[in-house]
């Protein structure tokens, strides 16, 4: 399970690894472009139900930590759907990966 830490907040925002990897890319990206937006996810297992949302600015701190020591093959249909996500006025809404009949 990866964490991103997010301004001053103590307490990271739990994700699994293959998902913050890209979310890390499709954040890096608009925050590049000196672009805002929202992250809205839904709240993992066993923690309390519903979702929260965030808001990000280039200007707040955010740090990704992974626990896979190993990178994380990209599926760019995926990137390509959080950064249409993101480009919404609703911004980025982490969806589950949807795999091709082939990648299974």
């Amino acid at each position: 399970m990866g964490s991103l830490y997010y301004g001053g907040a103590p307490e990271p925002i739990l994700i699994n690894d293959r998902a913050l990897t890209h979310l890390k890319v499709v954040i890096a990206t608009k925050l590049r472009r000196q672009e805002s937006f929202t992250l809205t996810w839904k709240h993992p297992e066993g923690h309390d139900r519903g979702y929260s949302a965030i808001w990000i600015h280039p200007s707040i701190p955010l740090r990704f930590v992974f626990d896979e020591p190993e990178p994380i093959t990209l599926n760019m249909e995926w990137i390509h759907q959080l950064m249409n996500s993101a480009n919404s006025s609703g911004g980025i809404h982490l969806v589950d990966e949807i795999l091709d009949d082939k990648e299974l």
